[in-house]
């Protein structure tokens, strides 16, 4: 063998040495990346889309965004597997967790894992000026729009309605289109949940006359009371055309989750990208603004995946050991 051909040997069989470790490093990797997320117009949608570009972008990787019916769907669909990640609000979440699921009742969804804190999510509710509804008590009879099936809206705002008393007529519809119906007049209210602004919302204000609903105490109490997992939310004034004070009302926490399956490597890169890229996040929807490391303390119940926990301790943050 002639030192050339020695040479050029050595230099191949280097590189087929590296080869292994490069390629464990993304071992089990999908082709393309599955992301849950919610209907057209929702935050979770805007939010899903922008951050699938921005892992295409980074991590070389194909990334799908689903429209879904929202948190409920999602971790359904994560934990089975159908979708790699998803977004969820922490009270759909627990429910699926503990088999209380709307869509698997009895099935724990123990497989699922968080990944990173994303934002608030507030409950929100407008109907146009003309409607003569200027407070909740006056949707009493009235037929309102409560967003996608499945979502957290279509959850929660009829168990409220439920324990103040109310009598409304419920419509199920993804976020523009409700927004559509409101306008068309086939529903007196839309309520919703939604990182804010709600790109339905706003486009809403902008092109009617629109009054958002404000809680007063005795009716947020009442709505504390029933659910336990939400906490007092302020959306400020001017979060939307046509309102010039502060709105009071009620939010859940929304998480990345991730099936357990999900390899090491690929959920430490996804948390990574997420917890390191704070003004990117923020382009891609303003309330990506509590997208940050410190807030992963308000998951109490779901595991972190393992990939997560690499991130959060490497980075100084504390992940208690029973949600390791």
């Amino acid at each position: 063998m002639n030192y050339l051909t020695k040479a050029l040997t050595v230099a191949v069989l280097a590189g087929m040495a590296a080869l292994p470790a490069a390629a464990q490093e993304r071992e089990g990797w999908p082709n393309n990346l599955v992301i849950g997320t919610g209907s057209q117009g929702g935050a979770y949608f805007v939010y899903g889309s922008g951050f699938g570009t921005l892992i295409g972008e980074t991590l070389d990787l194909g990334a799908s965004v689903e429209i879904t019916g929202g948190p409920v769907q999602n971790v359904t669909l994560v934990q089975t597997g159908d979708h790699d990640m998803g977004f969820v609000t922490m009270g759909p979440a627990y429910e699926a967790f503990t088999g209380k699921g709307e869509l698997m009742p009895g099935v724990e969804h123990t497989a699922i894992r968080a990944l990173f804190p994303m934002y608030q999510t507030p409950l929100q509710a407008a109907v146009l000026a003309n409607s003569g509804i200027k407070s909740f008590a006056d949707m009493d009879g009235k037929r309102v729009g409560v967003g996608p099936a499945t979502g957290t809206s279509a959850t929660y705002w009829p168990r409220y309605f439920e324990a103040a008393g109310m009598d409304v007529t419920i419509s199920s519809a993804g976020a523009n289109d409700t927004a559509g119906q409101l306008k068309d007049g086939l529903i007196d209210a839309f309520v919703y949940a939604a990182g804010i602004p709600t790109g339905a919302y706003a486009q809403l204000a902008v092109e009617n006359d629109v009054i958002f609903i404000s809680m007063t105490d005795e009716e947020r109490n009442t709505f504390l009371e029933a659910e336990p997992a939400m906490a007092r939310f302020t959306i400020p004034a001017g979060t939307y055309e046509d309102q010039p004070e502060d709105v009071e009302t009620v939010s859940l926490w929304n998480f990345a989750i991730a099936n357990e399956s999900m390899p090491e490597s690929l959920a430490y890169e996804i948390t990574k990208l997420a917890m390191e890229n704070p003004d990117r996040m923020k382009q891609i929807h303003a309330a990506a603004v509590e997208t940050l490391p410190e807030n992963a303390e308000f998951n109490s119940f779901m595991k972190f995946h393992p990939g997560a926990v690499k991130w959060f301790e490497e980075n100084g943050h504390t992940i208690p050991d029973e949600l390791k």
